[in-house]
């Protein structure tokens, strides 16, 4: 693409003459390749008329003596209009020979069909009445009435191939009178032959030809032979005269009509040619022109720039008071300007030699100064210097030269320069200097107190290790030591106990131990392993040497060993714990972030055991953590949509069958897993703390289905609900049941007898005093499996306690199991505590304990958990009567 500005440089008037010739060629071009066309269609049309002329002069000769034949036959017929059909068949046979194209010949005397040559294979034609025929009777009427020969086709024949039909009519003499109509004789001629004999079949036909006019119509004849596409490609088209009517032949050559001349080319060439002979000449000289009046308007532009910066140099030299001076290294001529002269002290009448700028310079610059000016003069490089002279009062300037060496008119050489003023400058540098010496001071104390800063904020300050952003920084690290040290393992640590000895001791005592817990991670690790304080009482190790068998292990069983240690503050021994997770990094690409992931879920699992102790992560204990949040989620959410439901189990009197209270179980109602019994959530709700609220959401519906069943008339004495250990230890639990309004004696609250009910725990103790005094009743579940006493039940006094179904079910086949479970009633029924047996789930279950004097029977001899709803109907009707 051109650039605008050669665009604009050829639209110049210069220019205008070579356009108009341009213009010129251009038409006699167009003109002249029209020409060569024209003349090129009218050879080939020439040559296409000069070959078809052959064929059309075929066809109308042989046509024609096909049809002068015939007419021979008829006028024999004329003089003999009795003759028969061996006549007629001697006569026709003399007209078929190879070099005619008649296929047969058929004679009709009063337009009935009686003679035909040949007969074989044209039997069927004898007898043939064109006056009765369809097909045949409006030509045979035609030809009678026309009283001339009719010709007809080509047509499709019965005989298989195409045909032209010759219709002639027969006159015979009747009293010396010709005139009399005696019939008509048909003569079919063979298509193919005629198109063969007439060249059109040949395969050296250089033409692709079209024939319309059937039924000799001529150009309003349908198209017969050939494509009708030749029609409308410009054909040559000549006639064929025919008896009774003529043909239409059409024609182009083989592949159509060549558009472009052979010879195209080369008139082309021929014009390109005598165009650049005019152009070229005409073109060089207006761009002759054009330079010629571009380097005079150069020329101009160029003294005016000249003049101009003549005056912007004159402004620069007097407002930057630079001197300039000029040396004739040959004759020694100093040539100095007047700021010169200012700049060294002198006079403006001052000679001007080099003895006037040596003497000026300061003693202590000269030797240098005049070095590094013949350095220039001898190997003619850029002169640069820099030096002092002396004024008068004892002053100095500073003074910068700057100068070339050059050859100038004549040969001469020659050093031109200036001299500028720079004392401002030298004094300037020296105050950044200065200042520069002062901020480099400054900055240093500034570096240091930012490493310290960053120690600070990468550093615990009680354990001084580092902290959890330091850790940070190594997990977000794109290539970690791991990659050149070998695959990490990390310890994730939490200390136990650590909060009991800050809440009893204080802060200071647990900051003590902290920093007992760091001592005790540097002295069981090496040099490389990184040791952080990431949070409260956590910690991480990252160790490089995981790959050594054994080694993980026995570190994490030094530093267990090692806390296991008392601490002594202030004559007080503190002991701890340890628990600990490792991970191992599976592979050197394996993030250490993931690495983290998997110590904290080893960690979990280790205070889940115990604590005190190690685990080290595997797949397998990644999965039940992973479905264990899962489920803790799905509690949570639980919740949150009330999936949460109480179902509630009956019991009854052994004696009268009569229901005496429920106990109320919680049911999760889950979306997609259906009614779940409290072992699939339980253990997950107590970690997460989510036991409490469950107990809550149960005694809430338990009040309200109790409200519903004595509003319709159904009596429950009794609904006992469990109380959990975490609740029980709930300081606001006495402040959320006053708000209940709770009925007094309709309540009781089951204590799972697992409860270690210690003197020391005064929260527990506080609360049961406290619930009883709300009306509400205290049970022991589970009794006869855990640590509930004979003095722990004298000290709680609840008002039931309920037998283990362990303890019941053998009580069929053991003698020793019935004496066991009598006592635990007789011990019951001596305290005024009413028992109640669970799982009853046979009626001689149910004998049994009624002939022992238990209270109160439960199982599933009599009734499963069922929901509020069941339940009610299920006492309404009382089916437990029927079982």
């Amino acid at each position: 693409m051109l650039r605008t500005s050669t665009i604009a440089r050829l639209l110049k008037p210069s220019y205008l003459p070579t356009y108009v010739a341009l213009v010129v060629v251009i038409i006699a071009g167009v003109f002249a390749e029209q020409q060569n066309r024209a003349v090129h269609a009218a050879k080939m049309r020439a040559a296409v008329t000069a070959e078809l002329n052959p064929i059309r002069s075929k066809l109308e000769a042989n046509i024609n003596g096909d049809i002068q034949l015939v007419r021979g036959l008829i006028a024999t017929i004329s003089t003999e209009p009795d003759m028969n059909q061996k006549r007629f068949s001697d006569l026709a046979q003399n007209l078929f020979s190879d070099r005619t194209r008649l296929r047969s010949i058929a004679a009709a005397p009063n337009l009935i069909v009686s003679m035909v040559y040949p007969i074989e294979g044209n039997q069927k034609a004898l007898g043939l009445d064109y006056r009765k025929n369809e097909n045949q009777r409006a030509a045979a009427m035609r030809v009678r009435d026309l009283g001339k020969m009719v010709l007809a086709g080509p047509l499709d024949l019965i005989q298989g191939g195409q045909g032209l039909i010759g219709r002639f009519p027969v006159s015979v003499s009747v009293g010396g009178q010709s005139n009399r109509f005696w019939g008509m004789v048909s003569a079919v001629i063979d298509v193919e032959r005629l198109y063969r004999d007439s060249g059109l079949l040949s395969e050296n036909l250089g033409l692709d030809i079209a024939i319309s006019g059937r039924d000799g119509l001529g150009e309003d004849g349908a198209l017969f032979f050939g494509e009708s596409r030749i029609r409308g490609a410009d054909p040559v088209e000549v006639s064929v005269f025919l008896p009774g009517g003529s043909w239409v032949i059409s024609a182009v050559p083989k592949g159509g009509w060549v558009a472009t001349p052979d010879n195209a080319w080369l008139v082309r060439a021929l014009i390109v040619l005598g165009g650049l002979f005019i152009l070229v000449p005409m073109f060089i000289t207006s761009r002759l022109m054009e330079e010629r009046q571009r380097n005079i308007h150069v020329l101009e532009h160029n003294k005016d720039q000249l003049q101009e910066l003549s005056h912007r140099l004159k402004i620069a030299l007097d407002a930057s008071e630079i001197g300039i001076w000029e040396l004739d290294i040959n004759s020694g001529k100093l040539l100095w300007d007047n700021r010169m002269k200012e700049l060294y002290g002198l006079q403006t009448e001052a000679r001007e030699v080099y003895e006037d700028w040596r003497d000026a310079l300061h003693p202590d610059d000269l030797g240098r100064a005049e070095e590094e000016f013949r350095g220039a003069v001898r190997n003619g490089d850029s002169y640069v210097s820099q030096f002092r002279v002396r004024l008068s009062g004892n002053r100095t300037r500073h003074i910068r030269a700057v100068g070339s060496k050059y050859i100038g008119a004549g040969g001469r050489e020659k050093i031109v320069g200036v001299n500028l003023d720079v004392t401002a400058d030298v004094e300037k540098n020296e105050r950044l200097e200065k200042a520069k010496g002062q901020a480099e001071a400054h900055s240093a104390e500034l570096e240091a107190a930012r490493h310290r800063m960053e120690f600070n904020a990468l550093h615990d300050p009680l354990t001084v290790l580092p902290n959890r952003r330091y850790l940070d920084q190594i997990l977000a690290e794109k290539q970690p030591k791991a990659a050149t040290q070998g695959l990490a393992s990390m310890f994730h640590i939490d200390l136990d106990r650590f909060k009991e000895i800050n809440d009893t001791l204080g802060h200071a005592a647990g900051d003590e131990i902290l920093r007992h817990a760091a001592g005790i991670l540097r002295a069981n690790t090496d040099a490389n392993d990184f040791v952080g304080r990431i949070g409260g009482d956590e910690f991480v190790i990252i160790s490089h040497n995981g790959g050594v068998e054994g080694h993980d292990t026995d570190l994490a069983q030094r530093i267990i060993l090692a806390m296991s240690v008392p601490v002594l503050y202030k004559e007080k021994e503190c002991r701890i714990g340890v628990s600990i997770g490792i991970a191992h990094q599976s592979h050197a690409d394996e993030e250490l972030t993931q690495v983290l992931v998997n110590a904290d879920i080893a960690l979990y699992e280790a205070k889940r055991r115990g604590r005190n102790r190690h685990e080290v992560f595997t797949h397998s204990l990644k999965t039940a953590v992973i479905q264990t949040k899962q489920t803790a989620d799905e509690i949570l959410r639980g919740l949150e949509h009330n999936e949460f439901v109480a179902h509630f189990q009956p019991q009854f009197c052994p004696t009268t069958l009569d229901i005496i209270g429920v106990e109320a179980l919680a049911r999760w109602d889950h979306p997609t897993k259906g009614l779940l019994a409290p072992y699939a959530f339980l253990k997950t709700a107590e970690d997460i703390n989510a036991l409490a609220e469950i107990d809550q959401r149960i005694l809430e519906q338990a009040l309200f289905q109790s409200c519903r069943w004595e509003a319709s008339g159904i009596n429950i004495p009794k609904i006992s609900v469990n109380l959990s250990y975490h609740r029980l230890h709930d300081e606001k639990l006495i402040d959320r049941l006053k708000q209940m309004d709770i009925p007094t004696g309709k309540v009781s609250f089951e204590l799972l007898e697992s409860i270690s009910f210690d003197e020391s725990d005064m929260t527990v103790l506080s609360n049961i005093e406290q619930i009883k005094s709300l009306g509400i009743d205290i049970e022991i579940d589970d009794f006869g499996t855990g640590y509930a006493s004979i003095v722990s039940l004298l000290k709680l006094t609840p008002r039931r306690l309920k037998i283990d179904r362990q303890l019941v079910l053998p009580i069929l086949t053991s003698a020793k199991q019935r004496q066991l479970v009598a006592s635990i009633i007789d011990i019951g029924t001596s305290l005024g505590i009413e028992v109640i047996a669970e799982g009853v789930e046979t009626m001689e279950h149910a004998r049994i304990l009624r002939e022992l004097g238990c209270y109160g029977l439960q199982g599933y001899a009599f009734a499963r958990p069922m929901s509020a709803n069941d339940l009610a109907n299920f006492a309404r009707e009382r089916r437990w009567l029927a079982a």
